[in-house]
Protein backbone atom coordinates (compact mmCIF):
# COMPACT_ATOMS: atom_id res chain seq x y z
CA UNK A 1 0.00 0.00 0.00
CA UNK A 2 1.15 3.45 -0.92
CA UNK A 3 2.30 6.43 1.71
CA UNK A 4 -1.10 8.00 0.44
CA UNK A 5 -3.15 5.29 1.29
CA UNK A 6 -1.59 4.84 4.84
CA UNK A 7 -1.80 8.43 5.99
CA UNK A 8 -5.75 8.42 4.30
CA UNK A 9 -6.71 5.51 6.08
CA UNK A 10 -5.00 6.41 8.97
CA UNK A 11 -6.92 9.84 9.44
CA UNK A 12 -10.13 8.09 8.34
CA UNK A 13 -9.70 5.73 11.53
CA UNK A 14 -8.41 8.58 13.92
CA UNK A 15 -11.63 10.54 12.88
CA UNK A 16 -14.14 8.38 14.27
CA UNK A 17 -13.12 9.25 17.74
CA UNK A 18 -14.36 12.66 19.01
CA UNK A 19 -12.44 13.06 22.54
CA UNK A 20 -8.65 13.26 21.90
CA UNK A 21 -8.58 10.93 24.98
CA UNK A 22 -10.47 8.29 22.62
CA UNK A 23 -7.43 8.77 19.96
CA UNK A 24 -4.86 8.53 22.87
CA UNK A 25 -6.27 5.57 23.63
CA UNK A 26 -6.21 4.28 20.09
CA UNK A 27 -2.64 4.90 19.41
CA UNK A 28 -1.76 3.37 22.63
CA UNK A 29 -3.68 0.20 21.55
CA UNK A 30 -1.58 0.45 18.05
CA UNK A 31 1.81 0.41 20.20
CA UNK A 32 0.33 -2.15 22.24
CA UNK A 33 0.68 -4.42 18.58
CA UNK A 34 4.06 -3.57 17.49
CA UNK A 35 5.80 -6.98 17.52
CA UNK A 36 8.64 -6.93 20.08
CA UNK A 37 12.06 -5.59 19.65
CA UNK A 38 14.32 -7.81 17.99
CA UNK A 39 17.44 -7.62 20.84
CA UNK A 40 19.60 -6.04 17.90
CA UNK A 41 18.20 -3.14 17.35
CA UNK A 42 17.93 -2.76 21.36
CA UNK A 43 20.92 -1.06 21.43
CA UNK A 44 22.60 3.05 22.39
CA UNK A 45 22.86 3.67 18.65
CA UNK A 46 19.38 3.38 18.27
CA UNK A 47 17.91 5.57 20.67
CA UNK A 48 17.08 8.10 20.01
CA UNK A 49 18.60 11.34 21.73
CA UNK A 50 15.84 14.16 22.85
CA UNK A 51 13.02 11.89 24.29
CA UNK A 52 11.36 12.58 27.70
CA UNK A 53 11.48 8.64 27.56
CA UNK A 54 13.33 5.65 26.16
CA UNK A 55 12.67 5.10 22.14
CA UNK A 56 14.71 2.79 20.13
CA UNK A 57 14.18 2.94 16.18
CA UNK A 58 16.31 0.30 14.14
CA UNK A 59 16.21 0.05 10.46
CA UNK A 60 17.28 -2.02 7.82
CA UNK A 61 16.87 -2.17 4.10
CA UNK A 62 15.03 -6.02 2.85
CA UNK A 63 14.50 -6.60 -0.78
CA UNK A 64 14.79 -2.60 -1.09
CA UNK A 65 11.91 -2.15 1.22
CA UNK A 66 12.63 0.13 4.08
CA UNK A 67 11.88 -1.76 7.04
CA UNK A 68 11.20 0.34 10.63
CA UNK A 69 11.29 -1.71 14.09
CA UNK A 70 11.19 0.08 17.37
CA UNK A 71 10.54 -0.01 20.79
CA UNK A 72 9.45 2.34 23.97
CA UNK A 73 9.44 2.17 27.46
CA UNK A 74 6.57 4.97 27.54
CA UNK A 75 2.98 3.32 25.88
CA UNK A 76 2.22 6.59 24.21
CA UNK A 77 5.64 6.93 23.02
CA UNK A 78 5.34 3.57 21.80
CA UNK A 79 2.04 4.17 19.77
CA UNK A 80 3.78 7.03 18.14
CA UNK A 81 6.41 5.18 16.78
CA UNK A 82 3.89 2.65 15.75
CA UNK A 83 1.58 5.63 13.87
CA UNK A 84 5.52 5.98 11.57
CA UNK A 85 5.92 2.01 11.34
CA UNK A 86 2.70 1.75 10.25
CA UNK A 87 3.53 4.55 7.56
CA UNK A 88 6.85 3.89 6.28
CA UNK A 89 8.05 0.64 6.95
CA UNK A 90 8.03 -1.48 3.96
CA UNK A 91 8.27 1.39 1.52
CA UNK A 92 11.11 1.90 -0.51
CA UNK A 93 14.00 4.66 1.02
CA UNK A 94 13.07 6.91 -1.50
CA UNK A 95 9.31 6.62 -0.92
CA UNK A 96 9.95 7.46 2.63
CA UNK A 97 11.75 10.48 1.68
CA UNK A 98 8.86 11.15 -0.65
CA UNK A 99 5.77 10.69 1.85
CA UNK A 100 4.52 14.02 2.87
CA UNK A 101 4.67 13.99 6.71
CA UNK A 102 3.17 17.16 7.13
CA UNK A 103 -0.28 15.45 6.31
CA UNK A 104 0.16 14.45 10.13
CA UNK A 105 -0.56 17.74 11.48
CA UNK A 106 -3.71 17.51 9.83
CA UNK A 107 -5.14 15.00 12.76
CA UNK A 108 -4.14 17.78 15.49
CA UNK A 109 -1.81 15.23 17.45
CA UNK A 110 0.70 17.35 17.72
CA UNK A 111 -1.31 20.18 19.16
CA UNK A 112 -2.51 17.64 21.76
CA UNK A 113 0.09 15.72 22.79
CA UNK A 114 2.47 17.82 26.17
CA UNK A 115 5.83 19.78 24.71
CA UNK A 116 7.99 17.07 25.08
CA UNK A 117 6.12 14.48 23.34
CA UNK A 118 5.48 16.87 20.61
CA UNK A 119 9.09 17.72 19.99
CA UNK A 120 9.70 13.41 20.58
CA UNK A 121 6.97 13.44 17.57
CA UNK A 122 9.65 15.24 15.38
CA UNK A 123 12.73 13.74 16.98
CA UNK A 124 11.13 10.36 15.56
CA UNK A 125 10.43 11.48 12.17
CA UNK A 126 14.17 13.64 11.50
CA UNK A 127 15.10 10.12 12.94
CA UNK A 128 13.51 7.79 10.64
CA UNK A 129 14.37 10.11 7.81
CA UNK A 130 17.76 10.99 8.14
CA UNK A 131 17.95 6.50 8.21
CA UNK A 132 16.01 6.19 5.07
CA UNK A 133 18.43 8.81 3.39
CA UNK A 134 21.24 6.86 4.52
CA UNK A 135 19.77 3.94 2.86
CA UNK A 136 19.37 5.89 -0.61
CA UNK A 137 22.86 7.25 -0.47
CA UNK A 138 24.05 3.90 -0.01
CA UNK A 139 22.15 2.42 -3.03
CA UNK A 140 23.59 4.77 -5.14
CA UNK A 141 27.01 4.24 -4.14
CA UNK A 142 26.79 0.32 -4.79
CA UNK A 143 25.23 1.35 -7.88
CA UNK A 144 27.82 2.99 -9.50
CA UNK A 145 30.54 0.43 -8.69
Amino acid sequence: MRYDERIEELLDELAVFDEWTERYEYIISLGKQLPPLPEQYRKEENLIRGCQSRVWVGTELREGRFMIHADSDSLITKGLIAVFIRLLSGLTPQEVLDADLKRLDTTGLKEHLASTRANALTTMAETILRKADACVDRRNVETKH
